[in-house]
């Protein structure tokens, strides 16, 4: 395979973070991984909306008081952003979550549109699948993470209402949906996404991901980087979108973090569903698959292809191994159209990040500095600071442990604490809290 001394670099590089992962000398694994994607929440009836609504109104001891804790986390410098709603707003600006505003749905919830009627913003509201402890757990996470992370390559959190039983959350509005509804499974008439599209959403990607390896302290593994889950903007701009399987990386000594193996099928690194053992490197291989669809126009997996095929990484990696056959990889939906050397540099870049050792795959910062050259239009954006994300106190340590602890018993505990750290503005007036880093 090729390695990155083949894209010249002429940048000044930043300082990497220390790689101290263990090596992985398992071979690569032979079977199929187990389901691991969490399962659909059924759609609510609108005689069922109407009763949560009114559930929301009578349960005033399950109403969140998140600016209680906002305010002692505002002492540490470290500020929630996010405005609060109640869902009393959200019905409204959704027209009370008809199926007309459903524009998608996942495995925490569905996801409406709607607009804000103070600022004529347009938003997407979430609501999340209110059965069960991991809703919740996807809620404060994803509050707490877009809180504290900001970048052009992550989706924007505008708000979050936590009333009654209700968890939603309301974000910017990408009008182009998905990288999935414009790569995958395509309508006869639609045209195919042009390839410099393509590398122009892997750079964005990549971007995202470099934010929250090397930028945030200690470092963010996104854990659920898949196609559905990069959002895009009416110029292909990409972000990164729903956090709430994120966790904090390891810190000192440590070369990884343990964990419930948690993801989706087909992105999740090997190592990890073998061991539990997370790393940022587990996010290298969940983005070379992405590459890998982008490279190909294939689902990373595909029950409707010959059993061969149907999983994308186990039929591509005869073909990773050997450079000659590189272009066997190309989607035949461009029909050549596309650059033959961005092309051989763009699987050269799959094939790294695919690597079944995980201390061999490329470090965030070499995909986007490699990346970069096949994007002749990029253009060198201002290097951010460090975001340091919350320090463990007595009081947020609960809070903190919905990132660093997967075990039900912790994840317990921190709910019951993220309750006290919740909040409740019904009877308060509203005001957004400037993000300070």
């Amino acid at each position: 395979m090729s390695c990155f001394s083949c894209f010249s670099n002429q940048e000044k590089k930043v300082p990497r973070r220390p790689n101290n992962n263990n090596k992985n000398n398992e071979k690569r694994m032979q079977y199929p991984p187990t389901q691991i994607s969490p399962k659909k929440a059924p759609q609510p009836q609108p005689h069922q909306q109407d009763n949560h609504y009114r559930r929301a109104r009578s349960s005033p001891q399950g109403e969140p008081k998140i600016n209680k804790e906002a305010k002692k986390e505002n002492g540490s410098g470290n500020h929630i952003s996010a405005q609060s709603f109640t869902f009393r707003e959200l019905a409204s600006i959704t027209r009370n979550f008809r199926q007309e505003n459903l524009i998608g749905e996942g495995g925490f919830g569905r996801v409406y549109r709607g607009r804000l009627e103070k600022t004529n913003q347009e938003v997407a509201v979430k609501q999340l699948d209110r059965n069960g402890l991991q809703g919740n757990r996807e809620f404060l996470v994803e509050v707490l993470m877009l809180s504290l992370l900001h970048h052009r390559n992550l989706v924007n959190l505008i708000g979050y209402c936590a009333d009654g039983e209700q968890r939603l959350l309301v974000y910017e509005y990408m009008p182009l949906g998905s990288l999935e509804d414009h790569l995958l499974d395509l309508p006869p008439k639609q045209k195919p996404l042009e390839w410099l599209k393509r590398m122009k959403v892997a750079l964005d990607a990549a971007k995202g991901l470099e934010y929250l390896h090397d930028r945030a302290n200690p470092p963010v593994i996104y854990r659920d980087l898949k196609s559905s889950n990069i959002l895009l903007d009416n110029d292909f701009n990409a972000k990164l979108s729903d956090f709430g399987l994120a966790k904090l990386g390891p810190t000192g000594d440590k070369s990884h973090v343990s964990s419930r193996v948690m993801g989706t099928y087909g992105y999740c690194a090997p190592e990890y569903q073998r061991t539990g053992q997370l790393t940022v490197k587990s996010d290298i291989y969940s983005f070379g698959v992405v590459l890998l669809e982008l490279i190909t126009g294939r689902r990373t997996i595909d029950n409707t292809r010959p059993l061969k095929e149907q999983n994308l990484v186990y039929w591509a990696y005869p073909v990773l191994r050997e450079p000659p056959r590189y272009t066997e990889l190309a989607d035949p939906k461009l029909e050549g159209s596309f650059p033959m050397r961005s092309l051989h540099q763009a699987v050269a870049i799959a094939a790294m990040c695919l690597n079944e050792e995980p201390s061999v795959r490329p470090l965030i910062s070499d995909v986007v500095t490699a990346l970069s050259f096949l994007n002749p239009m990029n253009q060198d954006q201002p290097v951010l600071s460090p975001v340091d994300m919350p320090s463990p106190t007595q009081e947020n340590s609960a809070v903190l442990s919905l990132l660093d602890d997967d075990s039900a018993v912790e994840r317990q505990k921190a709910l019951d604490e993220a309750i006290e750290w919740g909040s409740n503005t019904r009877n308060k007036p509203r005001h957004d809290t400037a993000l300070s880093m």
